[in-house]
């Protein structure tokens, strides 16, 4: 699930009825402090400053394992 301190996400973003998803790797230091994922995809400066995340249309994120 991480390597080197970084967690693979998958989200999920829907605009006008057509959904896209996305594979990330986030730190997972930056998402430690948040009770759910998606609150730390949302809200963690590092995540944010590191990843543009279009928060109105993000509707789902999960951990992926590393293949």
């Amino acid at each position: 699930m991480s390597r080197k301190g970084f967690v693979k996400v998958r989200v999920l973003f829907v605009d006008e009825g057509h959904y896209h998803h996305e594979t990330l790797r986030v730190p997972k230091a930056a998402l430690d402090g948040y009770e759910r994922l998606i609150d730390g995809l949302r809200e963690d400066p590092e995540v944010l400053k590191a990843i543009y995340v279009d928060v109105d249309r993000l509707c789902a994120a999960w951990i992926v394992d590393d293949d």
